[in-house]
C-alpha cells in the first residue's frame, strides 16, 4: 500500500482503445474530460472486446490533505457576563452551540444564587438571561438536566437557609419561562449533591445529602415525566458528588464521596430490565402539598420569610421567590426496601492505567458506553500529575488516552464540565491561577469563569452516543424447547449484509465482480494491507489487471450501493470510466481487508450486527488496514469506526501494526498511543510475528520512540526497581522495559505481569 504521506502523481489509465490517457475523474474541468467522455460514450466492437479486463483501483493516498499534527485543546477566553466560579452551581449544554449555567454559591460573598446565564460558544459571549414566570429560588448543589432538547429539569439543592430542596422546576429554554408542575406520589427527600440521568422520559434522582446533620442518601427513585409521578424510593449505594449514567439497560454509578466521607473509585450499577417497577408506570397517588405540617421534633428549623433580594459583588440580584417548605419524606431511610434487580458493584484495587481519586480535580462524564475520567490540575497537582482515562463498561477495562500534559496547558484551574448529548464533546470551564491574569473584583482579584477548553473526543476515537451500540445482552442460546421465530429486520444495514457476496444465480441481484490479492501470500506474512510493499501488489502507473496475475476469489456486490457509499467509486461513475463497461474491479490489498471495507459499505459497520455474520468480524490486523483504506479514499465514518476499535483493543500481538499504520493514515494520537504500548510492553512486541515483518525504516522509527536516555533493564535490577516503585514483581524473568523517559525518573511505571490482563479489580 501506498504512503499516504506520499505525493500522488496523475493516475495515467488505460483507454479502451489501447495506449494511456490522463485520467480525467479527479478534474471534472479538464479540457481532456469531455473528449474522453465521447470516447468511452461510442464504443467500437474492438473495444467492447476489451471489457473482459479487470479494472485496478488506484491505491494512491488521498491527494492535498496535510498530515494531522498532535490534537491538543484550546483554551478560550469569554467575553462579556462572565460569572464568579460559583460553587455547585449547574453548568449544562443544551444544542445550538449554547451552555446555561444556574445557581450556585460565591465563594466570596456568602451568597446563594438564582440567575441564569448563557454562554454562546460561537462567540465565546457570556450573556445574564431574563427569566420569567415561576421563578425558583435560590439554590446549589442542584442538577440541571436537558429534555427534550428545549427544557432544562431543575431538580432539588440546598438554598440559602441550608434547607435541601425536592422541587422540580422546568426552564423552558425557547421562551425563559419558568414552570412547575403539579406532582403525585410520594415526593422524595430533599437533597443537594446528588445525581440526576434521564432515561426513557424517567428522571432517575441518585443519592445525595440531605437532613440537619447532612447524611449521605442512599436511596434510587425516579419521576415519570409523561404523568409527573414519583415512584417510591429503593436502597441503592450511599453517594454524593458522584456520576450516574443510564447505559445497556443498568444504571451506573461511579465516584464521589460515600457514607464516610471518602472519596471512592468503586463502580455500582443496577440492573433495570426485567424490573416492573422500573419498566412500568408508578402507581398514581395524590400528595396534597398543601395539607402537610412540618413535624415538631423535625431538626431542621422553620423557613423564616423571604428577605429583600441582595445584590452580591458580580451584580447579579438573589431573588427569592414564594418561601418553599420542603415536605417530609415517607420513606425513611432506615426502612426503604433495596432497590428491585441485581446490584452489583466493583472495586478497582491496582493498576498503572487506573486515575487515582485522591489526586487533582475529577470529572466524570460518559459517552458511548465508556465512562471518561479527567484529572485536572489543582493546587498542590500539575498537569504532569493529569491525565484522560477511560473505563469500558462493557469491557470493566481501565485505558489511558491521554497524559495530562498533552490535554491541559499549565495556569489554569478547571471548574466545571459539560458535554453535548452526542457524546463527542465536552468543555471545560474555569480560569487562570496566574494573578495578572485574574480579573479585579470588589473584593480584590476574584475567579470568574472567563476560560473554556472544547475538548473533541472523536480525537480519541469516540463514536457518540449515536453511533455506539447497546451491548449485546439479549443473545442467549436457544434451548430445545424455544420456538424458532423469524426476527424483525434490525435496519436496512443488516437486511442488505444479507446480499452481501451473493452469486446473481441465487437471486441477489449482484452485477459487479471485485477481486482483491491472490490468497496465495501468507495471511501471517502480510499482518494486513500496511505490510503489503507497493512493488508487490504491482506498478502503481498500471490501470487494467494482467490476465496471468493470480487473484482472490471474487467478492459479488452491488454496483449501485458502491455508487451511493463510496465516494472515490461514486466520482469514478460519474466520469464514466471503462472499468464500468467491464463491471470488474481489482483492489491490490489483502482479501481479508477488501472484504471487510466492501461490508463496511453495505452495514456501516466493522463489526458483526448479529450472530449470522461473525464470520465477517474484521481482524484488528484488517482494521488497521481499513484504517489506511478510510485515508486513502476520504470515508472519515470509517476512520472513526477504525480508530475507535484499535484504541479499544489495543494489545501486544497488533501494537506495532497499529502504530505503523496510524502513522500512515497521519493519526497522531492513535500513533502516540500504540507506541507508548510497545514502549511499555518492549520485550513481549519485538517477539511478535507483526514487529518482526515491519519494514527496516519502521523499526528504526519505532525504536527511536525510545528516549535519549532511555536503557534495557533486566533481572535482578528489574525485580528491584518493580518492588521499589509499587510494591509488585513482575513475572520475574529478564523482561526487557524502556521508556520514554529515563529509568531514573520517578515518573517510570513498570510492568504488569500480564501485558493483556485487565488492571485489578474485585467483584462484590
Amino acid at each position: 500500500m501506498a504512503h499516504p504521506s506520499t505525493p500522488a502523481a496523475a493516475v495515467v489509465a488505460s483507454s479502451l482503445f489501447g495506449g494511456h490517457a490522463q485520467h480525467p475523474s479527479n478534474n471534472p474541468n479538464n479540457p481532456s474530460h469531455a473528449s474522453f467522455l465521447s470516447m468511452t460514450s461510442t464504443l467500437t466492437p474492438a473495444s467492447a472486446a476489451s471489457s473482459n479486463n479487470t479494472y485496478i483501483m488506484p491505491n494512491s493516498p488521498l491527494k492535498n490533505r496535510a498530515p494531522m499534527d498532535g490534537y491538543r485543546p484550546k483554551v478560550t477566553r469569554t467575553l462579556g457576563q462572565r460569572p464568579a466560579c460559583l460553587v455547585n452551581a449547574s453548568v449544562t449544554y443544551c444544542g445550538n452551540n449554547q451552555i446555561y449555567a444556574f445557581g450556585g454559591f460565591d465563594q466570596y460573598t456568602d451568597e446563594v444564587y438564582n440567575h441564569v446565564l448563557r454562554l454562546d460558544l460561537m462567540s465565546h459571549q457570556w450573556n445574564l438571561v431574563d427569566n420569567y414566570g415561576d421563578i425558583p429560588g435560590v439554590r446549589m448543589g442542584h442538577t440541571a438536566t436537558l429534555y427534550k432538547g428545549d427544557k432544562l429539569l431543575v431538580f432539588g439543592g440546598e438554598n440559602e437557609h441550608r434547607m435541601y430542596l425536592s422541587d422540580l422546576i422546568i426552564f423552558d429554554l425557547k421562551t425563559a419561562h419558568w414552570t412547575q408542575p403539579q406532582v403525585t406520589g410520594p415526593i422524595p427527600k430533599g437533597r443537594a449533591r446528588h445525581a440526576a440521568v434521564l432515561h426513557e422520559d424517567k428522571l432517575f434522582i441518585i443519592g445525595g445529602i440531605t437532613g440537619h446533620d447532612n447524611y449521605v442518601l442512599d436511596d434510587i427513585c425516579y419521576l415519570d415525566l409523561k404523568t409527573f409521578t414519583w415512584s417510591r424510593s429503593w436502597r441503592f449505594v450511599g453517594r454524593f458528588d458522584h456520576s450516574a449514567y443510564i447505559w445497556g439497560d443498568r444504571v451506573w454509578v461511579y465516584g464521589g464521596l460515600s457514607e464516610d466521607m471518602d472519596k471512592v473509585s468503586d463502580l455500582w450499577w443496577l440492573d433495570l430490565k426485567g424490573s416492573p417497577a422500573f419498566e412500568s408506570p408508578p402507581q398514581v397517588g395524590t400528595l396534597d402539598r398543601s395539607g402537610l405540617a412540618r413535624n415538631a421534633a423535625s431538626p431542621r428549623p422553620p423557613h423564616p420569610a423571604a428577605q429583600s433580594p441582595v445584590v452580591g459583588a458580580s451584580g447579579y440580584a438573589a431573588n427569592s421567590r414564594t418561601a418553599q417548605v420542603n415536605p417530609p419524606s415517607f420513606h425513611l431511610k432506615t426502612y426503604a426496601p433495596p432497590a428491585p434487580g441485581a446490584i452489583s458493584a466493583l472495586k478497582f484495587v491496582g493498576g498503572p492505567n487506573i486515575p487515582s481519586q485522591m489526586q487533582g480535580i475529577h470529572f466524570h462524564i460518559y459517552s458511548s458506553g465508556t465512562l471518561l475520567d479527567f484529572v485536572t490540575p489543582a493546587a498542590t497537582t500539575t498537569s504532569k500529575d493529569c491525565s484522560l482515562s477511560a473505563l469500558d463498561l462493557g469491557a470493566l477495562r481501565w485505558q489511558k488516552l491521554a497524559e495530562g500534559r498533552e490535554i491541559f496547558k499549565t495556569g489554569y484551574r478547571w471548574h466545571y464540565c459539560t458535554m453535548n448529548e452526542d457524546g463527542t464533546k465536552a468543555w471545560l470551564l474555569g480560569c487562570p491561577t496566574d494573578g495578572s491574569a485574574m480579573d479585579q473584583g470588589a473584593n480584590g482579584l476574584e475567579e470568574y469563569l472567563s476560560d473554556i477548553m472544547e475538548i473533541d473526543l472523536r480525537k480519541y476515537g469516540f463514536l457518540g452516543n449515536n453511533l455506539a451500540l447497546e451491548p449485546r445482552t439479549d443473545l442467549v442460546r436457544p434451548s430445545s424447547r424455544t420456538r424458532h421465530v423469524e426476527r424483525p429486520s434490525k435496519g436496512l444495514g443488516a437486511d442488505l449484509a444479507k446480499l452481501f457476496n451473493q452469486p446473481p444465480e441465487t437471486g441477489s441481484g449482484t452485477d459487479f465482480l471485485v477481486t482483491a490479492l491472490s490468497r496465495e501470500y501468507d495471511e501471517e506474512e502480510i499482518m494486513g494491507s500496511v505490510l503489503v510493499h507497493t512493488t508487490e501488489s504491482g506498478d502503481g502507473d498500471q490501470t487494467w489487471l494482467a490476465p496471468d496475475v493470480p487473484t482472490s476469489p471474487p467478492i459479488h456486490v452491488h454496483r449501485l450501493i458502491l455508487q451511493a457509499r463510496w465516494p472515490h467509486f461514486a466520482r469514478l461513475w460519474a466520469s464514466q470510466m471503462a472499468e464500468f463497461h467491464t463491471k470488474k474491479m481489482h483492489i491490490p490489498e489483502p482479501y481479508s481487508v477488501v472484504k471487510a471495507f466492501l461490508y463496511y459499505l453495505y452495514t456501516d459497520r466493522i463489526d458483526p450486527s448479529s450472530e449470522d455474520d461473525e464470520n465477517l468480524t474484521a481482524d484488528l490486523s484488517d482494521v488497521a488496514g481499513l484504517l489506511v483504506m478510510s485515508n486513502i479514499y476520504n470515508i472519515p465514518h470509517l476512520r472513526l469506526l477504525c480508530i475507535n476499535r484499535l484504541s479499544k483493543e489495543l494489545d501486544v500481538d497488533h501494537a506495532c501494526i497499529t502504530w505503523y499504520c496510524a502513522g500512515l493514515a497521519s493519526e497522531e494520537w492513535l500513533r502516540k498511543r500504540a507506541a507508548s504500548f510497545c514502549m511499555t510492553h518492549w520485550g513481549r512486541i519485538v517477539r511478535t510475528v507483526g514487529f518482526q515483518r515491519l519494514p527496516r525504516t519502521a523499526l528504526v522509527e519505532l525504536s527511536q520512540e525510545i528516549d535519549m536516555e532511555g536503557r534495557v533493564v533486566g533481572g535482578d535490577e528489574l525485580d528491584m526497581m518493580a518492588g521499589g516503585i509499587d510494591g509488585r514483581f513482575n513475572d520475574g524473568s529478564s523482561t526487557a522495559s524502556l521508556r520514554k523517559e529515563s529509568v531514573s525518573s520517578n515518573q517510570t511505571q513498570m510492568l504488569d505481569s500480564e501485558a493483556e490482563d485487565e488492571d485489578g479489580m474485585e467483584m462484590s
